[in-house]
């Protein structure tokens, strides 16, 4: 009987799992295993409350492969020492895994390849990134074009269910799900392949019907919350894309049409970002545009601190850091008023903010990370002109109205009135000392004046020869 290694990566599911359906296709033995890679956990950009994710999502794979009469084997150590120890032990003949798009998983996969007999499938998109080109054969570095293509292409299949039984494993040696780092008390996120389907089936039944008019709202529950899972594929993309198809054709009603296309372009967005990563590796490191790699950042580690534990001043832009710090997740319009706040405010090294929110969100991906920092810094593809300078009172009046989401997360500002809430400095000094919040003590004055910022930051990026080609796509 042949045996087959399923080697898991971001894949922690049994639905739609493309790299599983293989193996099983080509062996009548299987061995689930997952590695702790020592590189990928002391990397500066690893995360605590990642890795808890990660680890509560192993034991509810494994609970799942015990249901059906398997178990999964976890290993630590370097990937290609684990796997050829593992095949040693069962005879396996082949190896399977979803191929992924970083430049760390790739120059891994292609160091395994060269000794063992991987097999990579699709999995961490709905299409390999090489797959989606522009008539010379050239990748797309716009999004609206690659959005058409990615349309045009023949859906590959509905999503495969999971499998009923599994292979029983031979007696091998196991480590077993680490116990710490434990999640945080404050994260909504419950881990598991089984969670993230109720997750999906509740946003396609209600919020998917609201979403394009409030996904941006950060006081309502109207996003998907499917991030996380869609990281570590205990959500697969094809399901959820599917999904998205499968509402926007159903819907009945123009509003929960409008909203499963809002949904469904999110979800490419992933993938643009997926390809660019893979096309374009270097940008990890620094901007698309080479146009903008001579801004003259300020190095300023107080004010990065400020920003980082939530002191800045400005209530929405504490609120959102504050919530990731807690919980390892950000709303969205917060990531991008966050992020503004840092590059064009204080006119810190997007690089810095990049790593930070690395080292804290549950659902941070290398590429659709990198691909929102650098369209908020300007310097990335699809970027928002350097010239565009989110104002963090404006926004937090525009999507937070009645400032129920920074008075969730920065509790000292509870009592203060709406007409306040986004600019406490405001608040008369008698009405401060009334409502047990004087700003400057319980809560910080700004540390920086927007209009001043901005315009600092406007000249600091001409100075950095904001001049780049355009282009014609």
């Amino acid at each position: 009987m042949n045996t087959a290694i399923w080697w898991i990566r971001r894949d922690l599911r049994l639905s739609d799992n493309q790299a599983l359906s293989a193996a099983l296709d080509r062996a009548g033995s299987l061995v689930p295993v997952f590695i702790l890679d020592p590189k990928l956990l002391a990397s500066p950009y690893a995360s605590q409350k990642r890795l808890a994710f990660l680890l509560d999502g192993l034991r509810m794979l494994d609970a799942s492969l015990r249901q059906r009469g398997s178990a999964l084997i976890v290993r630590q150590g370097d990937p290609l020492e684990e796997l050829q120890i593992l095949r040693d032990e069962t005879g396996a003949e082949s190896i399977f895994a979803e191929a992924d798009v970083s430049p760390f998983a790739r120059q891994r996969d292609d160091r395994v390849a060269r000794h063992l007999p991987l097999h990579l499938t699709s999995g961490v998109t709905v299409y390999p990134p090489e797959m989606l080109h522009k008539a010379d054969g050239a990748p797309y570095t716009v999004y609206t074009p690659f959005n058409r293509m990615w349309r045009s292409l023949p859906f590959p299949g509905s999503p495969l269910p999971a499998p009923e039984r599994l292979p029983a494993l031979p007696p091998l040696a196991n480590r077993g799900v680490p116990a710490a780092p434990a999640s945080p008390s404050e994260n909504p996120f419950r881990a598991g392949e089984a969670e993230a389907q109720r997750r999906l089936a509740g946003f396609c039944d209600f919020a998917i019907q609201r979403y394009t008019d409030e996904r941006n709202r950060m006081d309502l529950d109207s996003t998907s919350g499917l991030s996380p899972y869609l990281r570590f594929g205990m959500l697969s993309a094809r399901q959820a894309t599917w999904a998205a198809r499968q509402a926007e054709v159903q819907s009945e009603d123009a509003a929960s049409r409008r909203g499963a296309e809002t949904w469904l372009n999110e979800l490419i967005w992933r993938e643009f970002y997926s390809a660019i990563l893979y096309h374009f590796p270097y940008v990890r490191r620094t901007a698309f545009r080479p146009g903008l790699r001579r801004i003259p950042w300020r190095d300023d580690p107080a004010s990065f601190a400020a920003w980082a534990e939530g002191r800045t001043g400005y209530p929405v832009v504490d609120a959102a850091m504050r919530q990731m710090n807690a919980s390892g997740w950000m709303h969205n319009r917060a990531r991008m008023i966050a992020a503004s706040f840092l590059i064009k405010d204080l006119l810190i090294d997007w690089r810095w903010g990049e790593r930070y929110f690395m080292q804290h969100l549950l659902d941070g991906d290398p590429a659709a990370n990198n691909g929102g920092w650098q369209w908020t810094a300007g310097t990335g593809t699809d970027a928002a002109p350097y010239f565009r300078v989110f104002n963090p009172v404006l926004q937090g009046m525009k999507f937070d109205p009645q400032g129920a989401y920074v008075r969730r997360w920065a509790p000292e500002l509870a009592a203060v009135p709406d007409k306040y809430i986004h600019e406490p400095w405001k608040i008369p000094l008698e009405v401060q000392r009334q409502l047990g919040c004087m700003i400057g003590k319980d809560y910080p004055t700004p540390i920086t004046d927007h209009t001043t910022a901005r315009q600092r930051a406007l000249a600091a990026y001409q100075q950095g020869d904001a001049r780049w080609p355009l282009s014609t796509n």
